[in-house]
């Protein structure tokens, strides 16, 4: 097993994929990839810099921390809707794609053989599967749906970076196996009031939020292929530092 390495972590998921026949699931794959790679195009991030696993109604990314987190937020909020609504728009409604997204960081490490280790990814996997997120998703009208960690909204949202506004974020508690965890959702709250207000120091202003993510114990192994840019099989001649000093620093 390699050492652990800090990457940024960005999840794609598929809504009902299961409910779809072989050929609409074949299509639907198609479509994540090309959202998936024009969204990190549009992020200017290069092959070399991401490596991907393919879970069949979902895709995961490991992005090298050189990348800057909020040009990826930026592109997750304008690029991959609009990359959805093009698509979605030429195709019948029964072979539509919705998305739930999640964009966390932290250390993962690639075993033997070629799975992925570590308790940051099953923290985020933890969001991309959570009950808030699958809700949100339900109750609105667009195509998808951008969670992201605690880590990432108070490293890099709250400050207001150039095209990211924080207050179009909420915080959100995430029940899991490891228990409550704190996540921030894009859009307005949902009509179940699941969602909460920034908590407030004395001063009346939010506290910097810490990452739960590294605290939690168990972990999550994920297996497969791993894919390049074109969507084929990830081949010698691209090269990916997964284990270099330089991009194993966390920035």
């Amino acid at each position: 097993m390699t050492d652990p390495v800090y990457r940024t972590i960005l999840l794609f998921d598929i809504e009902q994929y299961g409910s779809r026949d072989d050929v609409e699931q074949a299509f639907l794959r198609r479509v994540l990839y090309d959202v998936a790679d024009a969204t990190l195009a549009a992020a200017a991030v290069e092959e070399t810099a991401r490596l991907r696993a393919d879970r069949g109604d979902s895709v995961m990314e490991l992005i090298d921390t050189r990348v800057p987190v909020p040009v990826l937020v930026k592109s997750l909020l304008a690029e991959t809707p609009a990359l959805l609504h093009n698509k979605n728009r030429l195709i019948a409604s029964s072979a539509q794609m919705r998305l739930r997204i999640v964009l966390s960081s932290g250390y993962v490490a690639v075993d033997e053989l070629d799975g992925w280790v570590g308790s940051d990814l099953n923290h985020a996997v933890r969001l991309l599967n959570s009950d808030p997120l699958r809700d949100a998703l339900k109750q609105r009208d667009g195509d998808s749906v951008l969670c992201v960690s605690d880590g990432i909204y108070g490293g890099v949202v709250r400050h207001g970076p150039l095209g990211v506004r924080p207050d179009d974020f909420h915080r959100i508690t995430v029940d899991t196996k490891e228990g409550p965890t704190v996540a921030w959702l894009h859009g307005a709250p949902d009509a179940t009031g699941s969602s909460e207000g920034p908590p407030k120091d004395s001063a009346g202003s939010p506290p910097s939020p810490a990452t739960p993510a590294t605290t939690h114990r168990s972990e999550t192994r994920i297996a497969g292929d791993h894919y390049g840019n074109s969507g084929g099989t990830h081949h010698g001649d691209q090269t990916f530092d997964f284990g270099g000093s330089e991009g194993g620093r966390r920035r």
